[in-house]
């Protein structure tokens, strides 16, 4: 009887709150990431503390420190409410009647790749559903993916932890975009490469020195970057009319004909990536979500025409 009564004590939205606190270390952000006011978080946090008679925070100059019983209740929690979501979500996932929100995240690269196949895909098949995307470091991605904030993670990504799942989505080739008019369509060689400024693009705050870089360096040589910018799409824009070069993911560009643009091979072997997809185990089985990777692996898996590179 008394299991019974404190199961009845207990409101689901405690525990998201819990979970939010857990995720932010700090009031003010948990209370956003909820999109409740302070005080509201505050006093469900007052009522997590009687419930679970554990302070369960400590408050420091620099946020909220968790106690060990907190720390203890962070992946047991992750796993209940997930196992919520998909109670909620049903068991069995009927794309033509559904009304779930998959989350995802991706960088602008990522979104220029992913989305429109992603959003042919569900207004075609699962018209009901939205999606919210979110964008941010491959760090910050495999994180929210880890702690449950995110359903999948689309990137290219280094090592991961051993409860996310990765997969494959396709290989990834590096090509030269340059003013046509300034260029046109012949291949750099190695020695104009160098002398050519260059455009690079760099948005998450862990970015590795990069690709491009790597494979110089394995040369012995470096390029001079003129303008370095955090987002894909502005990248290629800049080009025409100048004498700069984009070294760049071959999926980053199309239609670069129309914009007075040339695609050409890159003058040195720059080694492939593998652009995957994230989740993490506790959601092999949740039936929508196995619905969805199936529907970008079937979308992004072959490789669509792009620009001749001879």
């Amino acid at each position: 009887m008394q299991q019974t009564n404190n199961l009845r004590a207990v409101d689901l939205n405690l525990l998201v709150v819990l979970d939010a606190l857990l995720h932010e270390r700090h009031l003010t952000r948990a209370a956003g990431r909820l999109h409740l006011s302070q005080p509201a978080v505050s006093h469900a946090l007052g009522r997590l503390r009687a419930l679970l008679a554990d302070p369960l925070f400590e408050r420091t100059r620099g946020g909220l420190r968790p106690t060990p019983y907190a720390l203890a209740l962070e992946s047991p929690l992750q796993d209940v409410l997930a196992q919520v979501r998909r109670l909620l979500s049903g068991a069995v996932f009927d794309p033509a009647t559904s009304r779930r929100v998959f989350r995802l995240a991706m960088s602008d690269y990522g979104a220029s790749v992913v989305l429109p196949e992603l959003m042919r895909g569900l207004r075609r098949d699962a018209p009901g559903t939205d999606v919210e995307v979110t964008s941010g470091s491959r760090s910050a991605m495999i994180a929210g993916v880890a702690d449950g904030q995110l359903d999948l993670a689309f990137a290219v990504f280094g090592e991961t932890p051993a409860v996310i799942r990765r997969q494959i989505l396709f290989e990834e080739t590096f090509v030269c975009v340059v003013d046509a008019a300034e260029n046109g369509a012949e291949p750099l060689t190695f020695e104009q490469y160098l002398e050519r400024p260059h455009v690079l693009v760099a948005a998450g705050a862990d970015q590795r020195a990069g690709e491009v870089d790597a494979a110089l360096a394995k040369t012995g040589r470096s390029r001079r970057v003129a303008l370095r910018l955090p987002h894909w799409a502005a990248a290629a824009t800049v080009l025409r009319g100048t004498d700069l070069v984009l070294t760049v993911a071959k999926r980053a560009v199309s239609d670069t004909a129309a914009q007075g643009l040339a695609i050409t091979q890159a003058p040195f072997p720059i080694a492939p990536l593998n652009f995957e997809m994230l989740w993490h185990e506790r959601e092999d089985a949740d039936a929508g979500l196995c619905w969805l990777r199936t529907l970008m692996t079937d979308a992004l898996a072959p490789m669509p025409p792009t620009a001749k590179t001879d």
